[in-house]
């Protein structure tokens, strides 16, 4: 499914308006609609007592709209108004004179002193006090709400998005409000989507309030959520080298679990023919664990990372691999540095880059402009801040455009890890993955992560596929994990051990329902 900025749905509001006649009332109307069939779907509303909270924009007039249609289905709802009746404008006053005419109790609310009892004797929250766009801190009323809602104990339905969150951002604006449900307008927004936007939403739905698909479908719009491809049927003939050929550049002293992660998860994703090539120092710890990988010891510098000397035989074992991942546990020593720079010049096979192989190039990046074969680079948020030279809080503020801008300017792809990865394409592309948890904030996941990826294209993907697939196969191995031994103290071992799982039910079309996306309504 798509996903908009809180600009472009601006602009498809427009559209629908000027160009097919969908006037405002009736986009509202919509709007209104989708939200008490998702409140009566999850809650039930026949008989139930609804609080709606309405902000002085077109938020609170979808908030008017879900009030009339509560009342229709048998509901009693009582509405609090965050702003003065005279303030309202447009469709907003329209619905809200319309349910001033009705048996709905309209009140305007200048303090939360009396609030704790009406929400305690409430079935449900309906929250339509701050839509997407919000620019700056709570405060106030607001923030007073806010607070009073979250302490409640009943659910809360938010429209278009929990007031608070930024719905370009995702981030929580001082104070926002932590929905059960969201039902979000149009197409969702990459506030709904990016943390910890996303956390607040619940369980997320979406209404496209009778755009046409040519609105919501545009191929205009770039940015999706993740739903990578089926792997291919895997060839019940095959050998080792049928599944994919993977040559791991990684390790040095003292980092042994960088280059073991990243090696096993290739074999453990389902990839054939997995070659680590490990300073020689460090070989036989790592092969004491991983006797299923093929080692090629390297001659070391003096710290224990791998030497320069080392370049022409890697270069000339590349040419016979399908891809080469560098960078795990590579150490910041700058004669390794310096082999990694030219090792990714010169490899013409697909490269992953990570971790410490990303510090390396973030010297010279233009480096990667020079590439004739596809380039992969797996950063997380200081990684990326090196790489771009952009400090990370203006990152966390404006991640698409800025991951957008970056994967063109270098001519790579670019997963740029975190609580709901995002993947940036040279083209323009951008995937937001939704699988994955918490407890995959922990060393080496990172490194489980370059050899699923290797491993997809192993399995008979395009490297952009590979990249798509192999992030949400990692969520889903950390979802796993996470499902049988908790977030808490997971390690990379253990989503290392799902992986198998992961492929398998992913094989099997068991995890559809575990990741069915937005429910539309």
């Amino acid at each position: 499914m798509k996903v908009s900025s809180v600009d472009r749905m601006r602009a498809m509001d427009r559209s629908a308006t000027e160009r097919y006649g969908i006037s405002e009332m009736l986009l509202m109307e919509n709007a209104g609609m989708a939200a008490c069939t998702v409140l009566d779907r999850e809650v039930g509303i026949p008989g139930g007592t609804f609080l709606v909270f309405c902000g002085g924009g077109n938020n609170g007039g979808d908030g008017f709209v879900a009030a009339r249609k509560i009342h229709s289905l048998g509901g009693r709802a009582r509405v609090f108004l965050l702003a003065d009746q005279d303030k309202y404008r447009g469709s907003a006053k329209e619905n809200l004179d319309i349910i001033s005419r009705l048996p709905i109790e309209v009140a305007r609310l200048n303090s939360t002193g009396s609030l704790g009892h009406d929400l305690a004797h409430c079935d449900a929250v309906v929250d339509a006090m701050l839509g997407t766009g919000l620019d700056r801190e709570v405060s106030g009323l607001y923030a007073e709400v806010i607070e009073a809602v979250n302490e409640c104990p009943q659910p809360v339905l938010s429209l278009d998005i929990p007031s608070g969150v930024n719905g370009d951002t995702g981030k929580a604006m001082g104070r926002a409000i932590a929905a059960d449900y969201t039902v979000t307008f149009g197409l969702p927004k990459t506030g709904n989507l990016l943390m910890p936007g996303y956390g607040l939403c619940g369980k997320l739905y979406v209404t496209h309030i009778s755009f046409p698909p040519e609105l919501y479908a545009s191929d205009e719009i770039m940015v999706e959520i993740n739903d990578p491809p089926a792997l291919p049927l895997r060839n019940p003939a095959g050998y080792k080298n049928t599944f994919g050929q993977a040559l791991f550049v990684a390790g040095a002293s003292g980092y042994f679990g960088a280059p073991y992660f990243s090696a096993m998860s290739f074999l453990k994703a389902g990839g054939g023919y997995s070659r680590l090539a490990c300073p020689e120092g460090i070989m036989p710890f790592i092969g004491a664990k991983g006797s299923e990988i093929v080692f090629l010891p390297q001659k070391s510098t003096r710290s224990g990372s791998i030497s320069y000397e080392n370049k022409e035989s890697l270069l000339e074992l590349s040419e016979k691999m399908d891809i080469v991942v560098i960078g795990p546990g590579l150490s910041l020593n700058e004669e390794t540095a310096q082999l990694v720079r030219e090792l990714v010049s010169a490899i013409e096979k697909p490269v992953v880059v990570d971790a410490d192989g990303i510090t390396a190039i973030s010297k010279d990046p233009g480096i990667l402009k020079k590439r004739k074969a596809p380039t992969v680079l797996t950063p997380h948020l200081g990684e990326m801040s090196r790489l771009t030279r952009i400090p990370a809080e203006r990152i966390e503020s404006d991640k698409v455009s800025i991951l957008t801008k970056t994967a063109d300017e270098l001519d790579a792809i670019i997963v740029m890890k975190g609580a709901n990865s995002l993947i940036g394409y040279p083209d323009g592309r951008v995937f937001i993955n939704v699988s994955g948890n918490s407890g995959m904030a922990t060393a080496g996941s990172g490194d489980v992560l370059t050899g699923t990826i290797a491993a997809m294209l192993g399995l008979g993907l395009g490297i952009d596929q590979a990249v798509s697939k192999g992030v949400f196969i990692h969520g889903v191995s950390g979802d796993l994990a996470a499902a049988d031994i908790g977030e808490d103290g997971m390690t990379a071992r253990d989503i290392l051990d799902f992986l198998p799982r992961a492929v398998r039910m992913d094989r099997e079309g068991l995890l559809e329902d575990l990741y069915r996306g937005l429910e539309v309504v």
